[in-house]
């Protein structure tokens, strides 16, 4: 019995790391994953940089992005969740 009220504070602030740091880290990149799988062409979207475009074409990794300047090649982490969802919930 000794042993387990010795070990309780370890115990216990691995619970708290985990509910606090750990869980709520995998819940996101959870969801944005699930965010770059739901990419269609033509949804408008900011990347993580800031450039605004609409998507013209999907590859697995890549993204092809038509902004005012003419067309990017990206990867698709670097489309920001946030902003995209915000931008699209400004127009909507």
């Amino acid at each position: 019995m000794g042993q387990l009220t010795q070990f309780a504070p370890f115990l216990l602030m691995f619970v708290v790391i985990y509910f606090f740091m750990i869980r709520p880290q995998q819940k996101r990149a959870k969801n944005e994953k699930e965010f770059e799988n739901s990419l269609k062409v033509g949804d408008k979207i900011v990347t993580k940089s800031g450039f605004h475009g609409k998507i013209a074409e999907l590859a697995e990794t890549t993204v092809v992005i038509e902004t005012m300047s003419g067309k990017l090649k990206l990867e698709r982490s670097a489309i920001s969740m946030e902003m995209s969802v915000a931008l699209n919930a400004k127009k909507a």
